[in-house]
């Protein structure tokens, strides 16, 4: 129990103002908070900017980064005598090998983008709208037509799980509770993913307008925006674009805005993590149920959704929850896709939800090679081998291959690609950013890395991987999460598909 009047909310972002935990931090912020220096210690060290603050320059080591050099930029920076760490995906893809220096704000060059079209639903060319029509279409119509037009539009979750939207926001809507939060989840840290980023820096209003609309029909009083860590320049485009929108009078002012920085860990994408960081604590997932939709922030009902998810709002509410629908080719909707890897253009391209592997490769210029796999949905998804580029990307048809569309964030991997390099690096971002709450996953991710570590290193024998299956199991059985059911199918997909390259028949 932490003593009366204690402020633990406040705990990340005073770690934030004090630069990250150095001699003499903790004991501070349990002066301004209450909270107890011990405390605040062990969520201090649960986030890697807020425990290492003075690491250096960050240099990812997520796949496409890998392939594109990153151990050479490694070398090269060490060489010149430059501090520098590894470090998990950097959401910058698109500019692999990519670095990061916390001392450096510095914004990203601009990826590839498909050409723009009336039926996207985002249209990252198109440019940003700032007349807030379909939330004046909300308040004028009622919360009921908004949520009726989001089941007819069949929108599900951009984010990863493409659970339907609609089914979310009743669930908050129903609550007796009368104090209800919406919360946009920014912290896009799935390697190969870096779509939320682009649609912040290039649609604001869009994602603006979205939380306005889902305050209004949740009847929420407060919106949280939790933005990556590392992404501080789309933070500050998504905070402009709340003030000029209440500059022009077009926001409900009674309706308050937060923005929280994210601090580095992977694992508070997933939506009860989320809440945890918000609260001031470790980012550990929640058991559920309850749902956050219950029993979310603060214990109340709360939305969290995705960033792509909320801004198909606008477009839905101004052209109709089935002209949505039916823009889609498998599956509802356009959808954003980012590739990056072994192709000519890295870059974000939408798409109709459906489009294949193939078609997705054209948008972007074509492989470079000769295709080997693809991740078609960051690392959760596994791989998928050349074989597999006419089926359909999205969640159905990829999970008939054992697969997931996740978060779109597609990797793209040529013949020079070494299949056991390539698990061992998704092992490693796994393990590394394990949670450590479960006994599955915090064990389970350990054992797969050092497994692949030593039939690399030893030989090449295929009895060092004989364990992998029910290792597995254990993981997808028993994990709190995604993260710890999700992170065996790197080397599983990869052993299945290129069995000659583990010394499998």
């Amino acid at each position: 129990m932490l003593p009366k009047n204690a402020s633990r909310e406040a705990i990340l972002e005073i770690l934030e103002d004090e630069g990250g935990l150095r001699a003499g931090v903790a004991a501070r912020v349990e002066r301004r908070t209450g909270v107890p220096a011990a405390d605040v210690y062990g969520v201090a060290t649960f986030y890697h900017l807020l425990n290492d603050p003075d690491a250096g320059v960050r240099v990812c080591q997520g796949l496409s980064c890998k392939i594109a050099g990153c151990d050479a930029e490694m070398a090269r920076l060490e060489a010149a005598g430059t501090k520098a760490v590894y470090t998990a995906c950097l959401g910058r893809c698109d500019v692999a090998p990519a670095l990061w220096d916390p001392q450096v704000e510095a914004a990203t060059p601009a990826p590839h983008f498909s050409p723009s079209d009336p039926d996207f639903a985002i249209d990252l060319l198109r440019p940003d709208c700032r007349e807030y029509q379909a939330f004046a279409a909300a308040r004028e119509r009622g919360a009921e037509w908004v949520l009726a037009e989001l089941e007819a539009s069949g929108l599900t979750g951009r984010g990863g799980a493409g659970f339907p939207a609609h089914i979310k926001w009743r669930g908050v809507r129903g609550q007796p509770v009368a104090e209800r939060y919406v919360v946009l989840n920014a912290d896009e840290g799935e390697p190969g993913t870096f779509k939320d980023r682009e649609v912040i820096l290039r649609r604001p209003h869009l994602v603006v307008e979205g939380l306005a609309i889902a305050a209004y029909a949740l009847a929420a009083g407060d919106v949280y925006c939790y933005v990556r860590g590392e992404f501080g320049h789309v933070k500050a485009a998504l905070v402009a674009a709340v003030d000029e929108a209440r500059a022009v009078g077009v926001l409900d002012p009674a309706v308050r805005w937060h923005f929280v920085d994210g601090h580095g860990a992977y694992i508070c994408g997933e939506e009860t993590a989320l809440l945890e960081a918000l609260e001031g604590k470790r980012g550990m997932p929640r058991m559920k149920p309850p749902f956050p939709v219950e029993v979310g922030f603060r214990g109340k009902p709360t939305l969290i959704q995705n960033v792509e998810t909320i801004a198909c709002l606008p477009a839905i509410l101004g052209r109709g929850g089935e002209w949505f629908r039916s823009s889609g080719r498998t599956q509802p909707g356009s959808k954003l896709y980012c590739l990056s890897g072994h192709v000519a253009r890295p870059g974000v391209y939408e798409a109709p939800m459906g489009v294949s592997m193939r078609e997705l490769l054209a948008l972007a210029g074509g492989v470079v090679g000769e295709l080997k796999a693809f991740s078609p949905g960051g690392a959760s998804s596994g791989f998928l081998p050349a074989g597999k580029i006419d089926v359909a990307m999205d969640f159905q048809a990829l999970a008939a291959e054992g697969s997931m569309l996740g978060s779109a964030g597609v990797v793209v991997l040529n013949d020079t690609a070494d299949m056991v390099d390539a698990a061992l690096t998704q092992a490693v971002f796994f393990e590394d950013e394990s949670c450590g709450q479960c006994a599955p996953c915090r064990i389970g991710t350990q054992i797969l890395r050092q497994a692949l570590e030593r039939y690399r290193d030893e030989g090449r024998d295929p009895e060092t991987l004989s364990y992998v299956a029910d290792v597995a199991w254990g993981m997808r059985e028993a994990s709190i999460c995604g993260l710890g059911q999700a992170a065996s199918l790197p080397l599983e997909s990869a052993m299945k598909y290129f069995p000659e390259e583990f010394g499998l028949p």
